[in-house]
């Protein structure tokens, strides 16, 4: 009887183990799918609409986080007075001032020529090495139009449209007190790429574990040593740097991430392989 009870268990435990495997992988789909559609990102919608003073249109299009740079693309959006209505071009020359400043200076659009799209960065605080929890933030955006050219040029205030999406990241824009026109962009990791980048540090942690419970258990006798099993850790070892490298955001070396996860699961990959080494060394003599 306990000769038929035995592959009995052992099928259950195999139909189980497929089964949380299985039910683990739908609960994270689902899990993912709902912080998507909970999370609110700034539309990505290009509103074109003229206004009776220049409109400055900022897409947001990617975060450098090493540089503490936010890549815009900037087009000037004219009132209708400043364009000819036969060739559909700018009647006088515009210059864009953004603040805080342009890497590019001024945008100019001069005379003659439809507005083109610019490609700019302006500075976006944060850390980077506080990985994945790290927060960006602009300063107070806001432009100015200088409108003519010469001693007839007058300056305009300018009003900001920002759209965007940037991917991995929430995008909140807030208004300031002390100027109607003035926005901040605030930035910071969409929590679906966060439970990615958990997960992610979740599997480094596993691999010492799991090689561990393997030498351990065979140096004290409890397992039988099986050479094959030494290309198996120097695998785990070696597949450490490449999980590092996958995680979105790519933090600078030398983050949290690198002291506190990657360097310790390099230390007990080697120290597990030390000790199947000498489970191996014992068993030959």
């Amino acid at each position: 009887m306990s000769g038929d009870r035995t592959p009995h268990r052992t099928r259950t435990r195999i139909i189980s183990g497929i089964l949380v495997v299985g039910l683990v992988y739908i609960a994270s789909l689902a899990g993912y799918a709902w912080v998507r559609s909970a999370t609110a990102d700034l539309s990505s919608h290009f509103d074109a609409t003229p206004a009776e003073q220049p409109v400055v249109s900022i897409y947001m299009g990617a975060l450098d986080t090493e540089n503490d740079e936010l890549r815009i693309n900037v087009l000037l959006i004219p009132p209708e007075r400043y364009i000819d209505k036969r060739l559909n071009v700018l009647n006088t020359d515009i210059v864009i001032r953004l603040y805080p400043w342009a890497d590019v200076g001024d945008l100019k659009y001069p005379t003659g020529q439809r507005p083109a799209t610019i490609s700019a960065t302006i500075e976006a605080y944060g850390d980077a090495h506080y990985w994945p929890f790290d927060t960006y933030r602009t300063k107070a955006v806001t432009a100015d139009a200088l409108v003519g050219s010469g001693d007839s040029q007058i300056v305009e205030p300018a009003s900001i449209r920002l759209s965007g999406e940037i991917a991995g990241w929430n995008v909140d824009i807030e208004e300031t007190d002390s100027d109607p026109r003035a926005s901040v962009v605030s930035l910071q990791r969409h929590p679906g790429t966060l439970a990615f980048d958990l997960g992610i540090c979740l599997v480094l942690i596993s691999l010492p574990v799991m090689a561990m419970i393997v030498a351990v258990r065979t140096v004290r006798g409890r397992r039988q040593f099986l050479p094959p099993l030494m290309t198996w850790f120097a695998a785990m070892l070696f597949a450490v740097v490449p999980l590092r490298n996958i995680l979105p955001g790519a933090p600078p070396p030398g983050a949290w991430v690198d002291q506190v996860i990657v360097l310790w699961v390099l230390i007990a990959l080697v120290s597990a392989m030390g000790l199947y080494t000498v489970a191996w060394y014992r068993d030959d003599k």
